[in-house]
């Protein structure tokens, strides 16, 4: 944290959410001697899902903020088993049989690999949500938290933020940042609730989602398909697995498209019928089958992502993370953004010297990041087109596809993020000298 002679900010931020982009920022603006406090819904702090990925550009961010939290995710990150695929971030398959195709077949056989795509030095490296959770929560000093704390209004007062909670309680700000995910009330409140890039729209896909304990898959599969992270692509459908939990436990997320586009359901999170499962990927291969048959406690979940809002922030209060920009974990860029978002934001607090210039950094912040995070989200819907034979161009043409896979990454994994930093302070300077 900053150190304790720095002369503390003149202002205070409320950070609204306690997952990963609230916690991160919340760090970075400890870092940057910023006073603070943290507004979680929940009684206390968790996460729900199993594992998450994070390409080199999001570890990096991490680094960035605080070293400390690379150092706690590094020590309970999975990669790879073996160490000639260290650096595969996926290899793709061929998921069904030949015979299994609904309506077209691709010129290859069931298992037949199509790429390996590499991702620098990290390759595939995921952790457990919850278990990520807790080293951020470790950096968190006594105190700046408070829970049960579900937002409904932020009103500007006089020279100040009112933020009323759920429970009948206010408190008061200098600026607020909204964190709290998909289903956000700040980006209600900020963009308006009639607004039509407000709430969140179903994307067509749906997941199935599950682990296995891994000497289990390694006996069904074999360890390289087991221990190593593997993509099985199909015709409206693909399956991923990879490690976490330092190898013990295959992760696994079957996604299926919903041919009519709709989700009736106001539940996003299902309880799971096995029968269900396996009518939707009848006809693909055994390892797939094996991988569904020994998935325990699934569940399926309905993906949502946000359209594009038109702005991040509105005077003294900004929206970060998934509030902002919630997408799909098809690139599994998603949460990285969340930590590229609070790297660049709590820096440029941090060169903030009155409340007066809070607007100017969100305003640098809303330059960099919108466009940025929101080319994450409609990539993140057009590579589900690729990896279940959807997109137009592409269809099944195996080898366009491997050149398409191999290269299309690069832009999210390999950004400057000092220089995205530098280019937000031009921005912040050049809009308080007007």
């Amino acid at each position: 944290m900053a150190p304790s002679d720095t002369p503390k900010k003149s202002f205070h931020v409320a950070v609204c959410g306690g997952g990963i982009g609230g916690l991160c920022m919340l760090i970075g603006l400890l870092h940057q001697n910023i006073s603070c406090t943290l507004y979680e819904s929940a009684a206390a702090f968790a996460e729900i899902g199993a594992g998450v990925s994070f390409g080199p550009n999001a570890i990096r961010a991490m680094s960035l903020i605080d070293p400390n939290i690379k150092k706690g995710y590094d020590k309970i990150a999975t990669s790879n088993a073996w160490p000639e695929k260290k650096k595969f971030w996926f290899e793709f398959n061929l998921g069904p049989k030949e015979d299994g195709w609904k309506d077209v077949k691709a010129p290859g056989k069931e298992g037949q690999r199509i790429a390996q795509v590499v991702a620098l030095d990290v390759g595939q490296s995921s952790v457990h949500r919850a278990h990520f959770l807790d080293v951020l929560v470790n950096l968190v000093p006594d105190g700046v938290a408070q829970f049960g704390k579900r937002v409904e209004r932020v009103d500007e007062r006089g020279q100040k933020m009112l933020l009323t909670f759920h429970d009948g309680s206010t408190a008061e700000a200098d600026a607020v940042i909204g964190c709290d995910g998909v289903k956000s009330r700040t980006r209600q409140i900020l963009l308006g609730e009639a607004h039509e890039t407000t709430n969140p729209t179903f994307t067509g896909k749906y997941a199935y989602r599950g682990l296995i304990p891994m000497e289990k898959a390694a006996g069904a599969l074999g360890d390289e398909l087991a221990r190593n992270s593997q993509m099985y692509m199909g015709r409206h459908g693909h399956v991923l697995t990879f490690p976490i939990e330092n190898g013990k436990t295959m992760n696994v997320v079957a996604f299926q498209t919903k041919m009519d586009g709709s989700w009736g359901d106001e539940r996003w999170v299902l309880p799971m019928k096995k029968e269900d499962m396996f009518a939707d990927f009848a006809g693909w291969g055994d390892s797939v089958l094996k991988i569904l048959s020994l998935m325990e406690k699934p569940d399926v979940w309905a993906l949502f992502d946000h359209p594009p809002a038109p702005t991040y922030f509105k005077g003294r209060f900004a929206l970060l993370g998934d509030a902002a920009h919630a997408s799909t974990p098809h690139q599994g860029a998603g949460a990285g953004q969340a930590i590229e978002d609070a790297f660049i934001l709590s820096n440029l607090l941090g060169q903030v010297n009155s409340i007066e210039e809070i607007e100017n950094a969100f305003h640098a912040y809303d330059a960099v990041r919108r466009p940025r995070s929101q080319k994450v989200v409609a990539t993140s819907r057009d590579a589900a087109k690729i990896y279940e034979f959807e997109d137009e161009e592409l269809n099944t043409d195996l080898e366009l596809i491997k050149r398409r896979l191999e290269m299309r990454y690069d832009w999210i994994w390999n950004e400057d993020l000092p220089q995205q930093l530098t280019k937000a302070q031009s921005i912040m300077g050049v809009r308080a000298s007007l």
